[in-house]
Order: C-alpha cells, then structure tokens, then sequence
C-alpha cells in the first residue's frame, strides 16, 4: 500500500504516468511540457520574490544570504549534485519568505517537475544561476517589488532558454 500511494502522490504531481495493466513509468518532460511549466513558472516565481521583497524578513534574508555564499563557492568548484541541491534550498527559502503556503506548495511541485530539465543546465550555466540569484536577492533586501518580480521571472526565462539550447545541441549530436 505505501509504494501505492506514493505513485498516486507522483503521479499527482506530474513526475509518473500511471497506465492501466502497464503499471508506472517516469513523465517524460518533452520541450513541449517545459515551455508550459516554464509559462507558468514565470509567473509564480515573480510573485513569489515580490511578495518576498515586500514581508522581507530578517531572518529569511539571512538565511537566503547563506545559502548564496555557499552557491557561489560551488559555482566555482562544487559538483553538479550540490548545485542542484543548493538551488533547490535557495528557491526553497525564497518561497518560505513570501509568506504564502499556498503559492509554496504550487512553486515546490514546478520546481521539481521544471528541476528534472533544468539540472541539464548544471555547471555549464552555474555562475550566471548564482549571479542572477544574487540580483533577485538585493531586490528583496532593498524592498524593491518590481526588480525582485522581474529579475525572478527572467532567471526563470534564461535557466530555460538554457536548457533549450542544451537540447537542441544534443538532438544536432544524435543525427
């Protein structure tokens, strides 16, 4: 029963497909499925940093600052395993200062499905991950809603455009 239940709570969540008599198998995330993950994702990232930029809570803030130092000294020599990890606490605690659990919730489940094709991405786009991290990050210390909301929504846009790249060179490497 529990394994049961922990494809159906993937399966809701749009990481497995669960197919009469054939059993369970990973989603597959085609450029089709990212680019709408990645519509919305836009959206809520953006409004997950304003309203981040707009609470600003101290301790978050600190937190969020951790979490970068740590980012950027990866960016420069950490594995492609503790990138993907450290950006996953990074947008994690953004989400936590937002203050909304409900837009939490949503941004934790496109992050996992969107994190599947991002984490092709890896170190080859590290340094600008973390630079644009780091702009996003400002914004919020400064207050400033409408930088935070726009440097979010195009970190989004640029992580995909990346992995766009990335796909297109490995389907070009396969013919």
């Amino acid at each position: 029963m529990p394994v049961r239940e922990a494809l159906r709570g993937l399966s809701m969540e749009g990481l497995v497909r669960l197919e009469p008599n054939r059993g369970a198998s990973v989603t597959e995330v085609t450029p089709e499925l990212l680019a709408e993950l990645v519509e919305v994702r836009t959206l809520l990232e953006a409004l997950n940093a304003r309203l981040a930029a707009r609470r600003h809570d101290p301790e978050i803030v600190a937190l969020l600052q951790d979490t970068l130092r740590r980012g950027n000294e990866a960016a420069q020599s950490g594995t492609a395993d503790e990138l993907a990890q450290l950006n996953a606490e990074f947008h994690e605690r953004l989400a936590e200062a937002s203050r909304n659990s409900v837009l939490s919730d949503i941004m934790r489940s496109l992050r996992e499905r969107t994190g599947l094709a991002f984490s092709i991405n890896g170190r080859a786009r590290a340094r600008e991950d973390w630079r644009e991290h780091a702009g996003v990050l400002a914004a919020v210390i400064e207050g400033d809603e409408e930088i935070a909301a726009l440097l979010a929504a195009r970190h989004v846009k640029n992580a995909a455009a990346a992995f766009g790249r990335a796909h297109a060179a490995g389907d070009q490497a396969a013919d």
